[in-house]
């Protein structure tokens, strides 16, 4: 009899990548409406975007009932040089899922080049999600100037201390698995080492993207090696995903059988219409104009930031369509849906979150580079002079004066300015990472 192929125990919070066509990481193009959507249409799992460890760590976790999502916020300083005394400072949501609508289906993908600093970020979020996935893939310079994403291949020994790490000190005690998604190295025989040092580790899955590092999305994705990673992957009992030019589920599946992989991610195809998940058998993808509302519709339910919003909408409507020239136009949800047409049915929820989110008729008079000097000027006098009573105090009592600097000494560091606002700066462009 044939012997059963190894696997590596999927935990019991956890999920197999097994038999899956899912959502890939994708910078600003993965955010909560976008996974929402993507399941809607039949995707079985889906990737957060990559969000760096320290961005994490620090945060509050809130349930928000009014969006019934699960948010991870911090203080936005909002261009203060002192947030601690800016008293209309925001919270930034720096990640939120949906509980009820993701479930145990999401994916969270760490960027990170240190193992104590991805532990501490993972912690904070694993009860909530079905695996962490370390991000060893991209390229950007967001990425890689950190030692983190395709940084990782040139650093196996810390990359796979990342894992080892997050396997015992994370996926053990929430029993949720751990994985990695790589890129192919220049040579097959350099892949091979990899391969086996990373499914030594502990992870139950792993993606590859079958291109090199210094490749772009536009070129041609090389799959001569993707058959030998499978072969490690199976031998080691690792679920084994591919990446990289899958544009729909059933081209998915074809590719799954023909190269023996276990599943496969789509990246771009998904970001600009989602509905690619679903099967040729139920309809295939939909029109554009049907995915542009329901999106709209999702984003507003879960009052999705609107730069991010207005960023994928110029992906999704067609950029010869006389539609898109108002949608760029816009500057809030009640701007888009009038643009789109959907004041019957939408006009009232966009008012709401424009509300809620201040933008649009609701934003409120940004200060000025002048008047922000002048606050800051003033909040830093203040300080000093709150500072000088409190050494007062403590001279009179104890006899004994102590510095500002001394004081300081004891005052918990700011979080904030160490572990900046965001997982990836604003102005990146999307990518699968």
């Amino acid at each position: 009899m044939t012997a059963a192929p190894k696997k590596v125990p999927i935990p019991r919070n956890g999920i197999d990548y097994r038999g899956k066509v899912v959502l890939a990481p994708m910078v600003r193009s993965g955010e909560c409406p976008s996974r929402l959507l993507a399941l809607k249409y039949g995707a079985d799992l889906v990737w957060g975007p990559e969000t760096i460890d320290k961005a994490l760590i620090g945060t509050t976790r809130h349930v928000n009932t009014v969006t019934n999502t699960v948010d991870f916020t911090r203080f936005s300083s909002n261009g203060a040089k002192n947030p601690a005394i800016n008293a209309d400072q925001r919270e930034s949501v720096i990640y939120r899922l949906h509980p009820e609508r993701e479930g145990k289906r999401l994916i969270y993908q760490i960027g990170t080049s240190n193992p104590e600093t991805a532990v501490q970020a993972a912690k904070l979020i694993a009860p909530d999600v079905a695996g962490i996935d370390v991000n060893a893939g991209c390229p950007k310079p967001f990425s890689t100037s950190g030692g983190m994403g395709a940084a990782l291949l040139k650093t196996p020994e810390i990359l796979c201390s990342i894992l080892r790490a997050l396997v015992t000190e994370v996926g053990e005690p929430n029993e949720i698995g751990i994985s990695v998604k790589i890129r192919i190295l220049e040579t097959a025989g350099q892949t091979e080492a990899l391969m086996r040092s990373l499914c030594a580790t502990g992870i139950t899955g792993l993606t590859v993207h079958c291109r090199t590092t210094p490749m772009r999305p536009r070129e041609r994705a090389i799959r001569d090696q993707l058959k030998m990673v499978a072969n490690i992957c199976r031998e080691s009992g690792v679920a084994c995903l591919m990446n990289g030019d899958v544009t729909s589920r059933d081209e998915a599946l074809g590719l799954v059988s023909e190269f023996g992989c276990d599943g496969a991610m789509i990246a771009t195809a998904a970001e600009t219409n989602p509905s690619v998940f679903r099967p040729e058998s139920q309809g295939g993808k939909a029109p554009w104009e049907e995915v542009v509302k329901e999106y709209v519709k999702t984003a507003m339910e879960v009052e999705n930031r609107w730069g991010n919003t207005k960023f994928l909408l110029g992906q999704m409507v067609p950029g010869k369509h006389q539609i898109y020239r108002a949608m760029t136009h816009t500057k809030s949800y009640t701007e888009a849906v009038k643009a789109l047409g959907y004041e019957a049915v939408m006009l009232d929820l966009a008012r709401k979150v424009d509300q809620a989110l201040e933008i649009g008729e609701y934003d409120k008079p940004k200060l000025t580079k002048a008047e922000r000097k002048a606050a800051n000027k003033g909040a830093k006098v203040s300080g000093k002079q709150e500072r000088a009573g409190k050494e007062e105090v403590q001279r009179t009592a104890a006899g004994i004066k102590r510095t500002a600097e001394m004081a300081e000494l004891d005052m918990p560091p700011d979080i904030a300015r160490d572990s900046g606002p965001a997982s990836v700066p604003e102005q990146a462009s999307a990518l699968a990472v």
